[in-house]
Protein backbone atom coordinates (compact mmCIF):
# COMPACT_ATOMS: atom_id res chain seq x y z
CA UNK A 1 0.00 0.00 0.00
CA UNK A 2 2.89 2.38 0.68
CA UNK A 3 3.72 2.23 -2.86
CA UNK A 4 0.07 3.38 -4.43
CA UNK A 5 1.11 6.74 -5.21
CA UNK A 6 4.27 5.73 -6.99
CA UNK A 7 2.31 2.77 -8.94
CA UNK A 8 -0.27 4.97 -9.93
CA UNK A 9 2.17 7.64 -11.73
CA UNK A 10 4.27 5.01 -13.33
CA UNK A 11 0.92 3.02 -14.85
CA UNK A 12 -0.31 6.38 -16.19
CA UNK A 13 3.29 7.46 -17.92
CA UNK A 14 2.91 3.97 -20.15
CA UNK A 15 -0.67 4.20 -20.39
CA UNK A 16 -0.63 7.62 -21.86
CA UNK A 17 2.39 6.59 -23.97
CA UNK A 18 -0.09 3.73 -24.96
CA UNK A 19 -2.64 6.19 -25.54
CA UNK A 20 0.07 8.60 -27.72
CA UNK A 21 0.71 4.87 -30.32
CA UNK A 22 -3.06 4.69 -30.36
CA UNK A 23 -3.44 8.20 -31.37
CA UNK A 24 -0.64 7.58 -34.37
CA UNK A 25 -2.78 4.64 -35.34
CA UNK A 26 -5.17 7.32 -36.13
CA UNK A 27 -3.59 9.81 -37.46
CA UNK A 28 -2.47 7.40 -39.67
CA UNK A 29 -5.58 5.56 -40.63
CA UNK A 30 -7.56 8.79 -40.97
CA UNK A 31 -6.09 10.09 -44.37
CA UNK A 32 -5.98 6.75 -45.64
CA UNK A 33 -9.66 6.13 -45.46
CA UNK A 34 -10.44 9.26 -47.10
CA UNK A 35 -12.44 12.04 -47.11
CA UNK A 36 -16.29 11.84 -45.49
CA UNK A 37 -17.60 8.56 -46.50
CA UNK A 38 -17.96 7.71 -43.72
CA UNK A 39 -15.33 4.54 -43.64
CA UNK A 40 -13.69 6.41 -40.77
CA UNK A 41 -16.31 7.47 -38.18
CA UNK A 42 -17.23 3.20 -38.79
CA UNK A 43 -14.16 2.55 -36.75
CA UNK A 44 -15.23 4.41 -33.73
CA UNK A 45 -18.98 3.24 -33.80
CA UNK A 46 -17.20 -0.83 -34.33
CA UNK A 47 -15.47 -0.27 -31.13
CA UNK A 48 -18.06 0.89 -29.41
CA UNK A 49 -19.79 -2.04 -30.64
CA UNK A 50 -17.53 -4.57 -29.30
CA UNK A 51 -17.47 -3.01 -25.87
CA UNK A 52 -21.16 -3.66 -25.77
CA UNK A 53 -21.04 -6.94 -26.57
CA UNK A 54 -18.11 -7.39 -23.58
CA UNK A 55 -20.31 -6.35 -21.14
CA UNK A 56 -20.50 -10.22 -19.63
CA UNK A 57 -17.09 -10.65 -19.16
CA UNK A 58 -16.35 -7.05 -17.72
CA UNK A 59 -19.11 -8.09 -15.02
CA UNK A 60 -17.38 -11.20 -13.93
CA UNK A 61 -13.97 -9.32 -14.53
CA UNK A 62 -14.59 -6.68 -12.02
CA UNK A 63 -15.73 -9.14 -9.60
CA UNK A 64 -12.83 -11.45 -9.90
CA UNK A 65 -10.28 -9.10 -9.55
CA UNK A 66 -12.10 -7.38 -6.33
CA UNK A 67 -11.57 -11.00 -4.83
CA UNK A 68 -8.46 -11.87 -6.39
CA UNK A 69 -7.04 -8.59 -4.87
CA UNK A 70 -8.42 -9.06 -1.33
CA UNK A 71 -6.65 -11.88 -0.79
CA UNK A 72 -3.36 -11.53 -2.62
CA UNK A 73 -2.96 -8.79 -0.31
CA UNK A 74 -3.96 -10.66 2.81
CA UNK A 75 -1.00 -13.01 2.55
CA UNK A 76 -2.97 -15.80 2.35
CA UNK A 77 -0.99 -17.57 -0.31
CA UNK A 78 -2.93 -21.43 -0.11
CA UNK A 79 -6.27 -19.46 -0.35
CA UNK A 80 -4.94 -17.35 -2.79
CA UNK A 81 -3.84 -19.86 -5.51
CA UNK A 82 -6.40 -22.40 -4.75
CA UNK A 83 -9.28 -19.10 -5.24
CA UNK A 84 -6.95 -18.17 -8.79
CA UNK A 85 -8.11 -21.60 -9.69
CA UNK A 86 -11.43 -21.15 -8.67
CA UNK A 87 -11.77 -18.00 -10.48
CA UNK A 88 -10.16 -19.21 -13.82
CA UNK A 89 -12.76 -22.26 -14.31
CA UNK A 90 -15.10 -19.56 -13.34
CA UNK A 91 -14.27 -16.91 -16.24
CA UNK A 92 -13.56 -19.79 -18.59
CA UNK A 93 -17.08 -20.26 -18.36
CA UNK A 94 -18.26 -16.98 -18.62
CA UNK A 95 -15.80 -16.79 -21.43
CA UNK A 96 -17.54 -19.23 -23.40
CA UNK A 97 -21.11 -17.89 -22.58
CA UNK A 98 -19.80 -14.80 -23.66
CA UNK A 99 -19.05 -15.82 -26.56
CA UNK A 100 -22.08 -17.52 -27.74
CA UNK A 101 -23.99 -14.64 -26.82
CA UNK A 102 -22.03 -12.61 -29.23
CA UNK A 103 -22.41 -14.81 -31.88
CA UNK A 104 -26.21 -15.04 -31.46
CA UNK A 105 -26.83 -11.15 -31.22
CA UNK A 106 -24.25 -9.78 -33.59
CA UNK A 107 -25.98 -9.40 -36.31
CA UNK A 108 -29.60 -8.55 -34.96
CA UNK A 109 -27.93 -5.91 -33.24
CA UNK A 110 -25.79 -4.59 -36.17
CA UNK A 111 -28.62 -4.76 -38.15
CA UNK A 112 -30.74 -1.93 -35.71
CA UNK A 113 -27.48 0.27 -35.01
CA UNK A 114 -26.21 0.53 -39.19
CA UNK A 115 -23.70 -2.00 -39.66
CA UNK A 116 -23.64 -1.03 -43.41
CA UNK A 117 -21.70 -4.33 -44.12
CA UNK A 118 -21.63 -7.87 -43.58
CA UNK A 119 -17.90 -8.02 -43.67
CA UNK A 120 -17.68 -5.53 -41.06
CA UNK A 121 -19.90 -7.15 -38.49
CA UNK A 122 -17.99 -10.25 -38.71
CA UNK A 123 -14.87 -7.95 -38.43
CA UNK A 124 -16.48 -6.99 -35.10
CA UNK A 125 -17.25 -10.18 -34.11
CA UNK A 126 -13.64 -11.67 -34.05
CA UNK A 127 -12.79 -8.50 -32.24
CA UNK A 128 -15.54 -9.46 -29.18
CA UNK A 129 -14.07 -13.23 -29.43
CA UNK A 130 -10.58 -11.98 -29.48
CA UNK A 131 -11.23 -9.70 -26.79
CA UNK A 132 -12.82 -12.04 -24.59
CA UNK A 133 -10.77 -14.35 -24.40
CA UNK A 134 -7.61 -11.59 -24.05
CA UNK A 135 -9.52 -10.66 -20.71
CA UNK A 136 -9.59 -14.51 -19.53
CA UNK A 137 -6.00 -14.19 -18.97
CA UNK A 138 -5.01 -10.92 -18.01
CA UNK A 139 -7.79 -10.15 -15.74
CA UNK A 140 -5.95 -12.30 -13.33
CA UNK A 141 -2.59 -10.70 -13.70
CA UNK A 142 -4.53 -7.20 -12.70
CA UNK A 143 -5.92 -9.24 -9.45
CA UNK A 144 -2.32 -10.13 -8.51
CA UNK A 145 -1.54 -6.37 -8.68
CA UNK A 146 1.11 -6.66 -12.17
CA UNK A 147 0.24 -3.40 -13.10
CA UNK A 148 3.27 -2.52 -14.65
CA UNK A 149 3.29 -5.73 -16.59
CA UNK A 150 0.16 -4.85 -17.94
CA UNK A 151 0.70 -1.57 -18.84
CA UNK A 152 4.11 -2.89 -21.43
CA UNK A 153 1.60 -5.71 -22.62
CA UNK A 154 -0.75 -2.94 -23.63
CA UNK A 155 1.91 -0.62 -25.13
CA UNK A 156 2.95 -3.32 -26.85
CA UNK A 157 -0.29 -3.87 -28.36
CA UNK A 158 -0.51 -0.70 -29.40
CA UNK A 159 2.63 -0.67 -31.55
CA UNK A 160 0.95 -3.74 -33.02
CA UNK A 161 -2.01 -2.10 -33.87
CA UNK A 162 -0.20 0.72 -35.73
CA UNK A 163 1.89 -1.30 -37.92
CA UNK A 164 -0.78 -3.71 -38.84
CA UNK A 165 -3.48 -0.86 -39.50
CA UNK A 166 -0.91 1.66 -40.87
CA UNK A 167 -0.16 -0.65 -43.45
CA UNK A 168 -3.61 -2.49 -44.45
CA UNK A 169 -5.56 0.72 -44.66
CA UNK A 170 -2.47 1.57 -47.21
CA UNK A 171 -3.30 -1.07 -49.52
CA UNK A 172 -7.05 -1.15 -48.87
CA UNK A 173 -8.51 2.01 -47.47
CA UNK A 174 -11.29 0.18 -45.50
CA UNK A 175 -12.90 0.12 -42.00
CA UNK A 176 -12.71 -3.39 -41.88
CA UNK A 177 -8.84 -3.28 -41.40
CA UNK A 178 -8.59 -0.86 -39.39
CA UNK A 179 -11.06 -2.58 -37.18
CA UNK A 180 -9.26 -5.84 -37.59
CA UNK A 181 -5.76 -4.64 -36.23
CA UNK A 182 -7.83 -4.59 -32.92
CA UNK A 183 -7.95 -8.55 -33.25
CA UNK A 184 -3.98 -8.60 -34.27
CA UNK A 185 -2.72 -6.10 -31.48
CA UNK A 186 -3.93 -8.67 -29.28
CA UNK A 187 -1.06 -11.12 -29.77
CA UNK A 188 0.64 -8.94 -27.46
CA UNK A 189 -1.28 -11.09 -24.55
CA UNK A 190 1.48 -13.81 -25.77
CA UNK A 191 3.94 -12.33 -23.33
CA UNK A 192 2.06 -13.53 -20.39
CA UNK A 193 3.69 -17.10 -20.89
CA UNK A 194 6.63 -15.68 -19.31
CA UNK A 195 4.95 -15.67 -15.91
CA UNK A 196 2.79 -18.82 -16.58
CA UNK A 197 4.63 -20.29 -13.82
CA UNK A 198 2.97 -17.88 -11.46
CA UNK A 199 -0.33 -18.29 -12.43
CA UNK A 200 -2.67 -21.72 -10.83
CA UNK A 201 -0.38 -24.83 -11.07
CA UNK A 202 -3.59 -28.00 -12.15
CA UNK A 203 -2.80 -30.26 -9.19
CA UNK A 204 -4.25 -26.92 -7.09
CA UNK A 205 -7.57 -27.43 -5.66
CA UNK A 206 -9.70 -24.70 -6.92
CA UNK A 207 -11.20 -23.00 -4.33
CA UNK A 208 -15.59 -21.91 -5.84
CA UNK A 209 -15.35 -17.87 -5.34
CA UNK A 210 -19.05 -18.44 -5.13
CA UNK A 211 -20.27 -16.95 -1.30
CA UNK A 212 -23.22 -14.71 -0.85
CA UNK A 213 -20.60 -11.70 -0.72
CA UNK A 214 -19.42 -13.08 -4.45
CA UNK A 215 -22.72 -12.86 -5.69
CA UNK A 216 -23.85 -9.66 -4.46
CA UNK A 217 -20.42 -7.81 -6.06
CA UNK A 218 -21.84 -9.69 -9.22
CA UNK A 219 -24.93 -7.85 -9.04
CA UNK A 220 -23.24 -4.22 -8.44
CA UNK A 221 -20.94 -5.01 -10.90
CA UNK A 222 -23.91 -5.50 -13.49
CA UNK A 223 -24.99 -1.81 -12.65
CA UNK A 224 -21.15 -0.26 -12.93
CA UNK A 225 -20.17 -2.23 -15.91
CA UNK A 226 -23.84 -1.06 -17.93
CA UNK A 227 -23.53 2.55 -17.20
CA UNK A 228 -19.54 2.57 -17.54
CA UNK A 229 -20.51 1.84 -21.52
CA UNK A 230 -23.30 3.49 -21.89
CA UNK A 231 -21.21 6.98 -20.04
CA UNK A 232 -18.28 6.41 -21.93
CA UNK A 233 -19.89 4.66 -25.81
CA UNK A 234 -23.48 5.02 -25.90
CA UNK A 235 -23.60 8.34 -27.62
CA UNK A 236 -21.48 6.54 -30.48
CA UNK A 237 -24.67 4.19 -30.75
CA UNK A 238 -26.84 6.76 -31.30
CA UNK A 239 -25.08 8.73 -33.43
CA UNK A 240 -24.59 5.65 -35.72
CA UNK A 241 -28.05 5.31 -35.94
CA UNK A 242 -29.16 8.84 -36.65
CA UNK A 243 -26.14 10.64 -38.20
CA UNK A 244 -25.20 10.95 -42.19
CA UNK A 245 -22.16 9.60 -42.63
CA UNK A 246 -20.27 12.94 -43.36
CA UNK A 247 -21.70 13.87 -39.74
CA UNK A 248 -20.51 10.82 -38.32
CA UNK A 249 -16.94 11.19 -39.49
CA UNK A 250 -16.82 14.40 -37.70
CA UNK A 251 -18.43 13.44 -34.50
CA UNK A 252 -16.18 10.27 -34.66
CA UNK A 253 -13.33 12.56 -35.34
CA UNK A 254 -13.97 14.85 -32.03
CA UNK A 255 -15.33 12.13 -29.67
CA UNK A 256 -12.02 10.19 -30.47
CA UNK A 257 -9.84 13.22 -28.34
CA UNK A 258 -12.66 13.49 -25.95
CA UNK A 259 -12.81 10.63 -25.09
CA UNK A 260 -9.33 10.16 -24.61
CA UNK A 261 -9.46 12.83 -21.79
CA UNK A 262 -10.84 9.63 -18.92
CA UNK A 263 -8.75 7.08 -20.61
CA UNK A 264 -5.82 9.17 -20.42
CA UNK A 265 -6.11 8.86 -16.35
CA UNK A 266 -8.17 5.69 -16.42
CA UNK A 267 -4.86 4.13 -14.98
CA UNK A 268 -5.22 5.94 -11.28
CA UNK A 269 -8.91 4.11 -11.33
CA UNK A 270 -7.58 0.48 -11.86
CA UNK A 271 -4.78 1.45 -8.89
CA UNK A 272 -8.09 2.61 -6.72
CA UNK A 273 -10.44 0.27 -7.19
CA UNK A 274 -7.40 -2.89 -6.22
CA UNK A 275 -6.56 -1.04 -3.05
CA UNK A 276 -9.77 -0.07 -1.84
CA UNK A 277 -11.19 -3.10 -2.62
CA UNK A 278 -8.26 -4.75 -0.46
CA UNK A 279 -8.05 -2.33 2.36
CA UNK A 280 -10.17 -4.36 5.39
CA UNK A 281 -6.71 -5.97 5.49
CA UNK A 282 -4.48 -2.67 5.03
CA UNK A 283 -6.61 -0.41 7.92
CA UNK A 284 -7.97 2.68 5.62
CA UNK A 285 -5.95 4.57 3.33
CA UNK A 286 -7.79 7.14 2.84
CA UNK A 287 -5.23 9.96 2.52
CA UNK A 288 -3.35 7.55 -0.45
CA UNK A 289 -6.33 6.79 -1.97
CA UNK A 290 -8.21 10.52 -2.02
CA UNK A 291 -4.67 11.87 -3.54
CA UNK A 292 -4.99 9.68 -6.93
CA UNK A 293 -8.42 10.95 -7.08
CA UNK A 294 -7.14 14.31 -6.91
CA UNK A 295 -4.62 13.15 -9.66
CA UNK A 296 -7.33 11.86 -11.53
CA UNK A 297 -9.67 14.98 -11.31
CA UNK A 298 -6.59 17.69 -12.16
CA UNK A 299 -5.50 15.57 -15.16
CA UNK A 300 -8.82 15.47 -16.24
CA UNK A 301 -9.95 19.17 -16.12
CA UNK A 302 -6.08 20.18 -17.17
CA UNK A 303 -6.46 17.77 -20.14
CA UNK A 304 -10.00 19.40 -21.17
CA UNK A 305 -8.88 22.60 -21.07
CA UNK A 306 -5.79 22.07 -23.70
CA UNK A 307 -7.78 19.86 -25.73
CA UNK A 308 -10.33 22.89 -26.17
CA UNK A 309 -7.26 25.45 -27.01
CA UNK A 310 -5.59 22.90 -29.51
CA UNK A 311 -8.82 21.58 -30.96
CA UNK A 312 -7.46 22.94 -34.35
CA UNK A 313 -4.54 21.28 -34.22
CA UNK A 314 -5.88 18.09 -33.02
CA UNK A 315 -8.42 18.04 -35.70
CA UNK A 316 -5.45 18.68 -38.15
CA UNK A 317 -3.38 15.27 -37.34
CA UNK A 318 -6.35 13.86 -38.44
CA UNK A 319 -6.57 15.58 -41.62
CA UNK A 320 -10.41 16.04 -40.87
CA UNK A 321 -10.08 19.89 -39.23
CA UNK A 322 -13.60 21.03 -40.45
CA UNK A 323 -15.79 23.78 -38.51
CA UNK A 324 -18.75 20.88 -37.78
CA UNK A 325 -15.94 18.99 -36.15
CA UNK A 326 -14.29 21.76 -34.52
CA UNK A 327 -17.56 23.29 -33.06
CA UNK A 328 -17.91 19.73 -31.46
CA UNK A 329 -15.16 19.32 -29.24
CA UNK A 330 -15.91 22.23 -26.60
CA UNK A 331 -19.58 20.47 -25.69
CA UNK A 332 -17.80 16.89 -25.93
CA UNK A 333 -14.56 17.69 -23.79
CA UNK A 334 -17.56 19.11 -21.03
CA UNK A 335 -19.44 15.68 -21.23
CA UNK A 336 -16.39 13.59 -20.54
CA UNK A 337 -15.04 15.43 -17.61
CA UNK A 338 -17.97 14.52 -15.95
CA UNK A 339 -18.45 11.31 -17.02
CA UNK A 340 -15.04 10.77 -15.89
CA UNK A 341 -15.58 12.35 -12.40
CA UNK A 342 -18.91 9.89 -12.56
CA UNK A 343 -16.40 6.92 -13.50
CA UNK A 344 -13.99 7.69 -10.70
CA UNK A 345 -17.06 7.85 -7.81
CA UNK A 346 -18.82 4.79 -9.54
CA UNK A 347 -15.39 3.01 -9.19
CA UNK A 348 -15.20 3.75 -5.63
CA UNK A 349 -18.57 2.82 -4.68
CA UNK A 350 -18.25 -0.53 -6.50
CA UNK A 351 -14.78 -1.45 -4.22
CA UNK A 352 -16.45 0.05 -0.99
CA UNK A 353 -19.59 -2.39 -2.17
CA UNK A 354 -21.39 0.41 -1.85
CA UNK A 355 -24.36 -1.22 -3.20
CA UNK A 356 -27.03 1.71 -3.63
CA UNK A 357 -24.67 4.00 -5.23
CA UNK A 358 -23.72 1.39 -7.75
CA UNK A 359 -26.84 0.30 -8.77
CA UNK A 360 -27.66 4.15 -9.36
CA UNK A 361 -25.09 4.94 -11.30
CA UNK A 362 -25.83 2.17 -13.54
CA UNK A 363 -29.25 3.27 -13.36
CA UNK A 364 -28.22 6.96 -14.32
CA UNK A 365 -26.06 5.68 -17.24
CA UNK A 366 -28.98 3.66 -19.19
CA UNK A 367 -31.11 7.26 -18.42
CA UNK A 368 -28.13 8.90 -20.28
CA UNK A 369 -28.28 6.52 -23.00
CA UNK A 370 -32.21 6.79 -23.44
CA UNK A 371 -31.62 10.62 -23.27
CA UNK A 372 -29.65 10.69 -26.08
CA UNK A 373 -31.57 7.60 -27.91
CA UNK A 374 -34.83 10.13 -27.57
CA UNK A 375 -33.44 13.43 -27.98
CA UNK A 376 -30.24 13.17 -30.29
CA UNK A 377 -31.43 12.41 -33.67
CA UNK A 378 -28.49 15.28 -34.80
CA UNK A 379 -25.30 16.62 -34.21
CA UNK A 380 -26.57 19.79 -32.48
CA UNK A 381 -29.49 17.60 -30.25
CA UNK A 382 -27.25 15.00 -29.41
CA UNK A 383 -24.52 17.66 -28.15
CA UNK A 384 -27.05 19.86 -26.23
CA UNK A 385 -28.28 16.72 -24.78
CA UNK A 386 -24.73 14.89 -23.49
CA UNK A 387 -23.65 17.85 -20.93
CA UNK A 388 -26.55 18.23 -19.13
CA UNK A 389 -27.29 14.81 -18.89
CA UNK A 390 -24.32 14.12 -17.91
CA UNK A 391 -23.77 17.26 -15.31
CA UNK A 392 -27.14 16.07 -13.71
CA UNK A 393 -26.27 12.35 -12.95
CA UNK A 394 -22.79 13.72 -11.71
CA UNK A 395 -24.55 15.95 -9.41
CA UNK A 396 -26.70 12.93 -8.26
CA UNK A 397 -24.00 10.53 -7.46
CA UNK A 398 -21.96 13.27 -6.13
CA UNK A 399 -24.54 14.31 -3.40
CA UNK A 400 -25.23 10.92 -2.43
CA UNK A 401 -21.42 9.54 -2.51
CA UNK A 402 -20.95 12.16 0.00
CA UNK A 403 -24.05 11.04 2.32
CA UNK A 404 -22.66 7.33 2.29
CA UNK A 405 -19.02 8.83 2.91
CA UNK A 406 -20.47 10.34 6.47
CA UNK A 407 -22.67 8.18 7.18
CA UNK A 408 -20.52 5.31 6.69
CA UNK A 409 -17.50 6.93 7.85
CA UNK A 410 -15.57 6.18 5.53
CA UNK A 411 -14.00 2.73 5.42
CA UNK A 412 -17.63 0.96 6.42
CA UNK A 413 -19.38 -1.00 3.42
CA UNK A 414 -22.92 -1.60 2.98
Amino acid sequence: MKNIWRTGLIFSAINFLTLVVHWLFQFIVSPQLGGSEGEYGLIQFTIAFVMFLQIPLQIATQAVTHYVARFHFSGEDDRLHGLLAGCRKFLFHVTIGGSIVAVILVQPLGGYFGIPRTSLTLVALFVVLGGLWSSYFSVICQGLGWFKRLALIGLLGAVIRLLFGGVTTHFWPRAEWAVTASVVMLLANVVLLFWKDQFPRPTEKPVSPWTPEFTQFLIVSTAWAIGTNCFNQGDLLVAKKFFSKADMDAYGSAGLFARALPTAVAPLLIILFTHRSSQEHHGNPLLEQLKLIGLYTVGLVSGAVCLYALRGFCLQLLHRHTPEAAAMIGPLAVTMVFVGLLQALGTWSLASRWVKISLLYGALGVAYWLAMLLGGHSPAELLRVMPVAAGIAFAAVFLVWLIAMRLHKISARE
